[in-house]
C-alpha cells in the first residue's frame, strides 16, 4: 500500500526479444579443443602412460630403429596398405613429406597440378616458382567448389590434396584416377588418412603427419609409395641440387633403410611414442575404418545441425565434396562478428581454434577428426547459436 492508503501497482519490464530467445546454454563440451592442426589428443590420453623406454636412446641404436620400424610397419597394417607399397618417417611434417615427393619425382613429364584452397595453392608455387617445371597445367576452383575432375591428363604426373583442410572440400572418391594412368598421382591426405576412403591402388605417392586424424605430435611427416614411385625413384635424377632432407637415393640407389625407420634426420623419440599409442588406439576401434566411422558421426553433428538453422552453411557446396574432419561453414554474419563470435566461445572455454583459416572466407572451422567425441560436437552446437545471436547488435 501507498502511504495514503491507495493501492499500488507496479509494472514489470518485459524482456527484449534477444534476452528471451537467446538463453545461454549450461552444457559445454568436456573437450573444448576442436582446432585443426595440432588436433584434439585420442579420448582418455594421458602422456604419462607413454612407453618411455627409448627416451634418452639414440634413434640408431637396436631399440631407436625397432621403435621407428614398428610405427612404419603398424602404420601400414592399419591402413591395409597394398603389398610393395613403402611408408616411412620424413622430416618436416606434411609439408616436408610432399615436398620431398615433388623434388625427387617431378620432371620425367608434364605435371598437371590441383587447388582449390591455401595449401594445394602452396603446391602450385613450388612446383611453378621453385621447380620452375616447363610443362604445368594449373587446374584450380574457388573455395567451396573441386576443380573439373574430368579435365585431368594422367599422361601427366598428378599433384593435389584429398581434402582441402582450409576449404572443408574433399574429393569425394578416387573414380576419376584410372588404373591404367601413364603418369603419377601424388597426393597430399594429410588430413585425410585414417578418416576417409583412401584408394590406396590409384595413389601413388601419400603423404600425411601424425597431428592430424590421430591427434599426434608436429614435426614429422609420413610417407606412402607405390611400386611405380619406388621405380621412377630408382631410376630418374632430377637436375636440381637437393638438400640432404629430401635425398631418398644414394649413389643411384633407394635407400631402402627409409622405409625401415632409419630416418633421415634425428627425429622425436617422445614424439614416436606418442604416435605409437594412437596407433593402439586405432588397432582398438578395429583398424582405419573404426577412425573413419567416427569421424563421418562426427560430420553428421553438424550435418543435423545445419539442416535446421538457416543462418549456416556449409563452405562446400556439393554435399558429396564435404569434408568430415576440417568442416568449414559460413555464417549470416559480418567478418567482424564471425571473430567476435569465435572469441565468445573461447572466453566461455567452449571452443578452441575454430576460426577459418587466414585465407579462407569468413566462417567457422570445426575439427571432425577420429579424437573428436561426438558428445563435445553435440555439446558445442547450442552455443554456436548462442553466439551467434549475441552478436547481433556488435
Amino acid at each position: 500500500m501507498a502511504a495514503d492508503g491507495r493501492a499500488q501497482t507496479t509494472t514489470r519490464r518485459q524482456p527484449d526479444d534477444k534476452q528471451a530467445t537467446n538463453m545461454r546454454p549450461t552444457i559445454k563440451p568436456a573437450n573444448p579443443n576442436f582446432s585443426s592442426g595440432p588436433c584434439a589428443k585420442r579420448p582418455g590420453y594421458d602422456v604419462r602412460h607413454l612407453p618411455m623406454e627409448m627416451l634418452g636412446r639414440s634413434h640408431r641404436s637396436a631399440l631407436g630403429k625397432a621403435t621407428l620400424a614398428r610405427a612404419c610397419s603398424e602404420s601400414a597394417r592399419l591402413l591395409g596398405l597394398p603389398a610393395g607399397y613403402r611408408i616411412g618417417i620424413v622430416p618436416a611434417s606434411d609439408t616436408g613429406a610432399i615436398e620431398m615427393a615433388m623434388w625427387s619425382l617431378l620432371g620425367p613429364r608434364g605435371v598437371d597440378v590441383l587447388a582449390w584452397e591455401s595449401f594445394s595453392s602452396t603446391w602450385v608455387n613450388d612446383i611453378v616458382q621453385q621447380l620452375k617445371l616447363p610443362d604445368v597445367r594449373v587446374i584450380s576452383a574457388d573455395y567451396g567448389d573441386l576443380p573439373d575432375l574430368n579435365t585431368v591428363n594422367f599422361n601427366n604426373d598428378v599433384v593435389f590434396v584429398w581434402n582441402g583442410t582450409t576449404s572443408g572440400v574433399k574429393v569425394p572418391n578416387g573414380d576419376w584416377i584410372p588404373d591404367d594412368r601413364a603418369g603419377l598421382t601424388l597426393c597430399d591426405a594429410t588430413s585425410a588418412v585414417f578418416a576417409m576412403e583412401m584408394p590406396w591402388e590409384k595413389l601413388d605417392v601419400v603423404t600425411y603427419s601424425w597431428q592430424k586424424v590421430l591427434g599426434g605430435e608436429g614435426a614429422h611427416g609420413m610417407l606412402v609409395m607405390s611400386p611405380r614411385a619406388i621405380a621412377r625413384l630408382g631410376h630418374y635424377s632430377p637436375p636440381w641440387p637437393m638438400p640432404k632432407i629430401f635425398r631418398m637415393t644414394h649413389n643411384g640407389q633407394v635407400s631402402e633403410g627409409l622405409f625401415r625407420g632409419e630416418t633421415i634426420n634425428t627425429p622425436s623419440m617422445l614424439c614416436v611414442a606418442d604416435y605409437l599409442d594412437a596407433l593402439r588406439w586405432v588397432d582398438s576401434l578395429g583398424g582405419a575404418q573404426g577412425t573413419i566411422s567416427r569421424s563421418e558421426a562426427n560430420l553428421q553433428v553438424i550435418v543435423d545441425f545445419v539442416t535446421v538453422n538457416p543462418w549456416i552453411t556449409f563452405l562446400a557446396n556439393a554435399p558429396s565434396t564435404r569434408s568430415n574432419t576440417s568442416v568449414c561453414l559460413r555464417v549470416d554474419r559480418s567478418p567482424e562478428q564471425v571473430k567476435a563470435m569465435v572469441q565468445l566461445l573461447e572466453d566461455e572455454n567452449v571452443a578452441y581454434d575454430i576460426g577459418s583459416y587466414k585465407e579462407a572466407p569468413a566462417g567457422l572451422r570445426i575439427w571432425c577428426g577420429a579424437t573428436v567425441e561426438a558428445s563435445d560436437l553435440i555439446a558445442l552446437m547450442p552455443w554456436l547459436k548462442w553466439a551467434y545471436e549475441e552478436v547481433e547488435h556488435q
